[in-house]
């Protein structure tokens, strides 16, 4: 498993800026960014460095935030690499809560899934899919 900050943010208009200054201010590196967005609130779903530490500076700013964690898996970088991931975990029973995918180059594209229950990671690996490590995320 990985460990993902996830902040909650009212959405607002500065909200997201001041969340990424108070963990810059203090250090901390953001490897990436994903934001969802409803009519009353954001969630921010970040991989950065320490992320129990930067969770923890943003909840005494005022934050809500948590460390969620979360599966990320190296696909093919072609049309189908998503489908045969979610098909998997559909027919292995899985249940995906929400996922969000990035392109590391030309031929490898890494899924981020948040699944539901226990045994997922083991799962994936018998299945043969390649699982990316929490020591590698930053240099994927």
């Amino acid at each position: 498993m990985i460990s993902q900050l996830s902040v909650f943010l009212a959405n607002e208009r500065g909200r997201l800026a001041a969340a990424c200054r108070a963990l810059a201010d203090a250090g901390f590196n953001m490897h990436s960014l994903v934001l969802a967005d409803t009519a009353d609130f954001g969630v921010a779903r970040i991989f950065c460095d320490r992320p129990e530490e930067a969770a923890a500076l943003l909840a005494e700013a005022g934050y809500r935030a948590a460390v969620t964690p979360v599966i990320a898996v190296r696909v093919p970088n072609a049309p189908g690499g998503l489908a045969t991931l979610l098909e998997f975990c559909d027919g292995a029973g899985m249940n995906v809560e929400y996922g969000y995918c990035y392109s590391v180059g030309p031929d490898t594209a890494v899924d981020v899934l948040k699944i539901e229950g226990e045994g997922a990671e083991a799962k994936l690996a018998e299945g043969g899919f390649d699982l990316v490590e929490a020591d590698e995320i930053y240099a994927v």
